[in-house]
């Protein structure tokens, strides 16, 4: 869940790592996606990440890979079957269900949050003209990011204290507005605290419940949780790590009360859920045609990327284009990514903050590589590959 993920002492914000160019833009010629097995090997070596995991997964199958190590004090390996915080590829999630609520009529997509939340908007009394529940989902709302205003070091200093969501809301809302809203773009996480409260406020039941009910049960996602203040990851899982500094070594940060990050990026999931969440997502099993068209009405936001509500669009090397997002969260950076023509690839690597340029390219790189050669996937095998 970090913006300035290099080393501790950026802010704090949930990154956007996937998203696309604008429908229309010019498309760069195919070329082959670099091998899936060379990039989960310089993860683990010149990249500096313990361990990394992939899934890649065709309509005739899907393909594990792991290298490097779940813990670095044991050195056993990563399970294809491990469990992960998975950041901010919480929100496609929670968009999921706003957009559930719009296609039941209880939630309009363009009508001012005050509807829903007149408390936050009466003791915040700035100009919140504009601010609909579309523009937090694609974060064109200018609220600014309640991360900006933590300290990190301040976080893992007492990495199981509660984090009340309302008062992270109002660390941001006294802050200036960045643009007026419908004026710009700007990843803010506070968007879908507010969205989280949202939910709650509308159906009377916390937003995990929510999420649970209405993807995560009918889906099957047993390796899928919203925790809460739970900071245990269930199940098997690597150990989260932090690089505090650019020689330091590294910091375990697996235990943390993840409420810091809550509706925008609290979750836990595994990379074979991920898939299946984001297979049903754009077949439309979770959405009506009407909620999934709109989620998927993406904005220009640079950098090849386009940002619909909760899903990112980028063009793949091999032609075509995916549907997705990253995630980034103390201890374990991830991305997922689909088409619709039904390949699915999802990324998982346990050191976050305090990776390089380099980890953020062959994610991204990893992501693509797994969609390209799922054309070609014929049956389902697990690799182990070692990190020398």
């Amino acid at each position: 869940m970090i913006k300035h993920k290099r080393t501790l002492s950026g802010a704090l914000a949930l990154a956007v790592a996937f998203g696309v160019a604008a429908g229309g833009a010019a498309v760069a010629a195919e070329r082959p996606a670099a091998p899936l097995p060379g990039i989960l090997h310089r993860l683990t070596t010149v990249d500096g990440a313990p361990g990394a995991l992939v899934e890649a997964r065709g309509r005739r199958g899907a393909t594990v890979l792991t290298s490097g190590v779940a813990d670095i004090d044991s050195g056993a390996p990563v399970r294809g079957d491990s469990r992960f915080r998975i950041g901010s590829m919480t929100k496609p999630f929670v968009a999921t269900v706003v957009l559930q609520l719009v296609g039941e009529h209880r939630v309009a997509l363009d009508a001012p949050v005050e509807r829903y939340l007149p408390d936050v908007v009466r003791d915040h009394p700035g100009d919140w003209r504009g601010v609909t529940v579309r523009r937090l989902l694609q974060h064109t709302s200018g609220l600014p990011d309640y991360l900006d205003f933590l300290s990190p070091q301040d976080i893992l200093t007492d990495p199981l204290a509660h984090h009340d969501t309302r008062e992270l809301v109002d660390l941001a809302l006294d802050q200036p507005r960045t643009f007026r809203p419908g004026r710009g773009w700007d990843y803010s996480n506070t968007n879908y605290l507010l969205a989280g409260m949202l939910i709650e406020r509308v159906t009377g039941r916390p937003y995990g419940e929510e999420i649970r009910r209405r993807i995560i049960q009918p889906l099957g996602l047993t390796a899928t949780s919203v925790p809460g203040d739970d900071p245990a990851i269930p199940g098997p899982h690597p150990r989260g790590y932090v690089r505090p500094g650019a020689d330091a070594p590294l910091m375990d940060a697996t235990a943390i009360n993840p409420s810091v990050a809550g509706a925008s990026g609290e979750m836990i999931s595994s990379a074979s859920d991920l898939n299946r969440f984001l297979a049903a997502l754009l077949a439309g099993r979770l959405l009506e045609p009407a909620q999934l068209g709109e989620m998927m009405k993406a904005l220009p936001v640079g950098d090849g990327r386009a940002y619909g509500l909760g899903l990112e669009r980028r063009w793949l090397p091999c032609g075509g284009s995916y549907w997705g997002h990253g995630g980034d969260i103390f201890g374990f950076q991830t991305a997922g990514g689909a088409t619709v023509d039904g390949r699915q690839t999802s990324v998982m690597v346990n050191l976050d903050p305090g990776g390089t340029d380099a980890q953020d390219d062959d994610i991204e790189a990893a992501v693509e590589s797994g969609l390209c050669g799922a054309r070609r996937q014929v049956v389902h095998r697990t690799h182990v590959l070692r990190a020398e």
